[in-house]
């Protein structure tokens, strides 16, 4: 094991462990009110009329005629309304907010609200959206040369659901003024998105807003986009009243009316030649982006960079869109797209395997892209390509090969499949955003008494960044733990190191922190010393071509293999987990156990997406929107996995680590998937694959 992957107690280990970390619902100030939220009850319909209750005393009515500047949040474009003007587009879209010096008043009177209504025609079905809000396509090699030849064409639709973030800790917020200064203190993962939205709806500049993340339990993607518009609407509150207002949501709330992972249907079309080689590749991706595309165009981006998967395809067209609909909005979630496109193309090259009467592992080896291939989009994998010796091992481990060859054709009640998925993530930012969009800068500091500040945006939702930034730090100064802190992220200390989202953090501005820390070693002898240190590309690249989608999407990528073991009750559809391996190349753990964390939490969350993670929208309405019907894995649904890391350090990542937050998640519901088939004898091409839709395909009700 490196030196620097030996694991350490967690630098916030004790505040969190003795209750001592403040989030943001423990803040109970004096005089301090509180926000309620009115919301649409209908999927699109014109606001007629609000009839309203007479207020009481020191109780206030937020609408969008008390927005000080635009009435739109900025989170890439400036689409959404902070509070509906005449139209509401999707069920559960704010209206108004009613402060109260007390919440359960606030409630009292929102729900005394009457909204008059002129229901309008609304799109709840994305597949029958033709309101496209982004587009993009790619080619590779001559895929109509490729059809034109095909002795035959297999053609799959795939299609997967929503899944909910189901952070520990809802989504909240405070606003307050110091002096002149607008303050926002809240749960969340990017400090400078939420303080852009601010500046963008008040007309501000830097120095008239401060922003505050407040320990934060948990984000995975939720509070990276969804925070800038609860702070725009407390921060509103704030402005009219001229006092200190919290909005924290109840569970039922924050699930029926936050971002989540995008819904989405992928047609593959595979030009096959008589002798089972493929040809070329057709790839069509549509994801519904709900009333407002808010960060969709990104996740769009990488869904289509992956949807190749980890294979060598010699001839590929890719194009892709975000359809709008009247339901509620979605956004960033771990895996970021990569999730959707992963599944399908898993599924499908296992599907022609079995189609071919090969095992699918073998049949998808043979098609791996290696060191020096061109990527799907023009570029090169220029690190070293392992997944071959990774799927040695990790075969190896679980007698895989053996157990596919038993478990096929099984007779009985009770019956064990087995499955795999194979999968890539791309490091960073997608193209050159990392250069000419976020333009990262981070400041290491020594002070007098020889200790150090690390000074970034980026926030410890839990994931650790506390500690493995730090570490870093420690190990190339060389000094102690103990005399490292990393500052909390506020916008008027902290320099703007980019957001805690797309496995950048660590490879990126841990890299950063990396390079700062040695130009301060050979500095150590200064008494006072602060070195800022700026992002710039390192490694090799073809240039980003957003255009043409075209060039190295990412500066490398991370690997993973997953296998997943059960046994099915085919008079139930239940079935329970026998064995879960997992193998990734992310380079040089900064900690080995929290890295270990990482992996056993995001493939449990993969496999909850493929196989009970259900939400369903009829008529623009969740079906499922607190923890009693929306079902996620507990300690119950689980065991003991077994996780492996392989040494491939990366040159450009501090001590050889790379991106590792993400990947975990993409391969638990192909393998999931795989193994069900596996289990029943039968293809099946939609997740999650719940109990009741297992029984459908045996009565063969589908």
């Amino acid at each position: 094991m490196h030196e620097i992957s030996k694991p350490v107690k967690k630098k916030d280990h004790d505040e969190k462990i003795s209750g001592e970390a403040l989030y943001t619902d423990d803040i109970k100030d004096e005089g301090m009110l509180y926000g309620k939220i009115v919301r649409s009850e209908k999927a699109k319909a014109r606001i007629i009329n609000i009839k309203k209750p007479e207020l009481p005393e020191d109780c206030y009515y937020i609408d969008y005629n008390d927005t000080a500047a635009i009435n739109r949040t900025k989170v890439i474009m400036d689409d959404q309304p902070i509070f509906a003007e005449e139209i509401v587009n999707y069920v559960g879209e704010a209206i108004m907010m009613v402060v109260a010096p007390d919440y359960y008043m606030a409630t009292d009177i929102a729900e005394q609200i009457i909204v008059e209504y002129e229901e309008l025609d609304a799109i709840t079905d994305f597949e029958k959206s033709d309101i496209i809000a982004h587009e993009y396509s790619y080619k590779f090699g001559n895929p109509d040369s490729a059809f034109s030849k095909a002795d035959y064409i297999i053609e799959e639709v795939f299609r997967t659901g929503y899944q909910e973030q189901a952070y520990i800790e809802p989504q909240g917020m405070i606003a307050y003024y110091e002096g002149d200064k607008l303050c926002i203190d809240g749960s969340m993962q990017c400090p400078y998105y939420v303080q852009n939205a601010i500046k963008y709806a008040f007309g501000l500049e830097d120095d008239q807003v401060r922003i505050r993340q407040m320990y934060t339990g948990g984000g995975f993607g939720g509070k990276e986009d969804y925070p800038s518009v609860l702070a725009c609407q407390t921060a509103i509150a704030a402005h009219k009243t001229k006092k200190k207002v919290k909005v924290v949501f109840r569970r039922r709330e924050d699930m029926t009316v936050t971002t989540k992972r995008h819904p989405s249907r992928t047609i593959i079309k595979t030009a096959m030649s008589n002798d089972g080689e493929i040809l070329g590749m057709d790839i069509d991706l549509i994801m519904n982006g709900g009333a407002y595309p808010g960060l969709s165009s990104v996740v769009l981006q990488r869904g289509l960079i992956c949807a190749g998967g980890v294979y060598n395809i010699p001839n590929l067209k890719v194009r892709g869109a975000i359809v709008l609909s009247n339901t509620v909005p979605t956004g960033a979630f771990r895996g970021f797209g990569a999730p959707q496109a992963l599944y399908a193309i898993e599924s499908h090259m296992a599907h022609i395997a079995k189609k071919l009467g090969e095992e699918p592992v073998t049949f998808k080896q043979r098609h791996f892209v290696k060191t020096g291939d061109q990527t799907s989009t023009g570029g090169k994998f220029r690190e070293p390509v392992m997944i071959s010796d990774m799927l040695r091992k990790i075969t190896a481990k679980s007698n895989y090969y053996e157990k596919y060859r038993e478990y096929r054709n099984q007779k009985g009640r009770y019956r064990k499949g087995i499955g795999t998925s194979i999968f890539l993530h791309g490091c960073g930012f997608t193209g050159s955003a990392e250069r000419d969009i976020i333009k990262s800068i981070i400041h290491v500091y020594k002070n007098r008494d020889g200790n150090i500040e690390i000074r970034v945006s980026n926030t410890d939702i839990g994931q650790g960044l506390k500690t493995t930034f730090s570490k870093i730090a420690a190990n190339v100064l060389e000094i102690p733990l103990d005399r490292i802190e990393v500052v909390p992220a506020d916008t008027s200390i902290v320099p703007d190191s980019g957001p805690t989202v797309a496995s950048r953090s660590l490879m990126v501005v841990g890299r950063l922190i990396e390079r700062a820390c040695q130009k301060l070693k050979s500095r150590w002898d200064e008494e006072e010393v602060l070195i800022e240190e700026r992002y710039r590309d390192e490694a090799e690249v073809i240039p980003w071509d957003m255009d043409r989608f075209c060039g190295d999407a990412y500066p490398t990528y991370s690997w993973g293999i997953n296998i997943v073991e059960l046994e099915l009750d085919i008079l139930t559809g239940m079935n329970k987990l026998l064995n879960v391996w997992g193998i990734y190349d992310v380079g040089t753990p900064a900690d080995y156990l929290i890295l270990k964390g990482q992996m056993e939490g995001g493939l449990l969350q993969g496999i909850g997406y493929g196989s009970m993670e259900k939400m369903e929208s009829k008529d623009g309405i969740l079906q499922q929107k607190s923890m009693s019907n929306y079902m996620i894995p507990t300690c119950l649904d689980t065991v003991n996995f077994d996780i492996e890391f392989i040494d491939n350090p990366y040159e450009f990542g501090p001590f050889g680590g790379k991106g590792a937050g993400e990947i975990p998640l993409d391969g638990g519901a192909p393998a999931y998937a795989m193994a069900i088939e596996s289990a029943i004898g039968m293809d099946i091409c939609k997740i999650p694959i719940t109990p009741e839709y297992i029984i459908e395909r045996l009565r063969g009700e589908e």
